[in-house]
This record gives C-alpha cells, structure tokens and sequence, in this order.
C-alpha cells in the first residue's frame, strides 16, 4: 500500500490535535490571567524500506505558551490584582508550589486568603490567614493588612504575597493551567514585582486569530481526508489494471 495513506491519516490526526489547541483557547477568552497555548506542525522524514525518502509527516506540536500580557479589566474590588509587567503570584496546591496570573481572591470560612479556584495564595512563610473581625487590604508591593472592622485607622500586617519572576523557557503549564518551573523547583520570590489593586489582568487570547487558525486547520484537515481518497482510488486502480494483466 502506497505510504501516501499514512502521511495523510497522519496530518489529519495531528490536525485535529491541533483543532483542540484552538478550542481550548477559544474556550478561555474570558478566563482571567490565562495564557494561550501555542502548537505549531513539524515535517517528520519517513525513514527506512528501499528508496529515496520522498514522504514526510506532519506532526502537531505544543510549543508552549503565550506569556504576553493582556488586557488590564477595572472592578474596583479590593480583593482583585493584577500583576504589572512579568511576574507570578505563587498558590499552593497539593502537588506542590504553583503560579498564576489570576488575582481575583476571596476569603474562606477559616479566614485563609484563596484564588477563585480554591488555591491558597502563598505569602513568604505559608498560606495568608486573616483574623476574624478585620477587612483585609492588599498594598502594591503585595502586603496584606488586617483592618479592624470595629476600629478602621487600627490595621495589622498579615504578611506579604509571595511573588516571583521566572523566564518563559523555564516554565511549563500544567493540566490545571497553573505554571511551575520545569525543573520542580520553587521559584525565587522578586521584591521588584509589583501589583495593581483594584482590577483584574485578562486573557491574552486573540480571538480573531484564533477563529482563523480554526478554519485554516479545518481546511488542512480536508485537504489531508481528500489525500487520502486519492491513494484508495489509486490503490484501486492499480489492483484492477493488475487483475487485468493476470
């Protein structure tokens, strides 16, 4: 059988992997501080058996992330930050230290400072708690205050969010979108990263491009399906001009 029909169900196998990618991103245009997934389609030579190699795969895959930053979206909730220029907020999760670029947080009923999805949010020496009977209040610098509801000018320092710098090459994102360094290591927290109070940072997924790139796949998709009827109509030809010959 001709390796056309392989080279082909390849390509239309890794053009719907990358139909997923697109999705994905699709799917979190309105997720906050989320950072779109890049694919990009490698050529594979096909190597062995006799001849020149004269067919090549095309294979989707992950090239990383996204890492610009988005749009800047104003709620005035004094729970909402967002992160200025490059930097992380660190969380905790059961596997281990994480990063985020989400800033919206909420207080638990036991009084610890979570993100919207339950992760605690880190400070330099644990999870933040704020006492009963206080407001919390978040300074640019990542300084969390307890002000006392009953005694507004009285505030007390809770601790300070843990915020970190890494380079894009050195991150990963995980299955639940969160980043981590590749090498499973903690990432050094940066005095010099800073915190606007008072919005949130948006998705830095551009959904025109990627409503293109959705129909380009789907039209490299096709052209990938017709490739592959083209060698079952040759193969079909070829069987029939041998039977003719016998």
């Amino acid at each position: 059988m001709d390796r056309l029909l392989y080279v082909s169900m390849t390509g239309a196998k890794h053009a719907q992997l990358r139909q997923a990618t697109v999705s994905h991103n699709l799917a979190n245009v309105g997720t906050t501080g989320f950072r779109a997934d890049l694919a990009a389609f490698r050529a594979v030579p096909v190597i062995g058996g006799p001849g020149h190699a004269t067919r090549a795969y095309a294979v989707e895959q992950s090239t990383g992330s996204n890492f610009s930053q988005g749009p800047f979206q104003i709620t005035g909730r004094e729970l909402d930050v967002a992160v200025k220029g490059e930097g992380w907020i660190a969380v905790q999760t059961p596997t281990g230290e994480a990063y985020t670029r989400n800033g919206h947080f909420d207080i638990d009923a036991t009084g610890m400072l979570k993100t919207l999805d339950g992760q605690p949010v880190l400070g330099e020496t644990g999870p933040l708690l704020v006492p009963e009977n206080t407001r919390p209040s978040i300074a640019p610098d990542g300084t969390v205050s307890a002000i006392a509801l009953d005694n507004p000018t009285q505030a007390v320092e809770i601790g300070r969010i843990r915020l970190v710098r890494a380079d894009a090459a050195e991150l990963q994102k995980g299955n639940d979108g969160l980043f981590r360094l590749r090498n499973g290591e903690p990432a050094e927290a940066d005095a010099t990263v800073s915190l606007t109070v008072g919005g949130l940072e948006g998705s830095n997924v551009n959904a025109v491009e990627e409503l293109v790139s959705m129909i380009s796949t789907q039209r490299h998709y096709d052209l990938q399906i017709r490739m592959m009827q083209t060698a079952d109509q040759n193969a079909r030809a070829a069987s029939q001009l041998l039977s003719m010959n016998g």
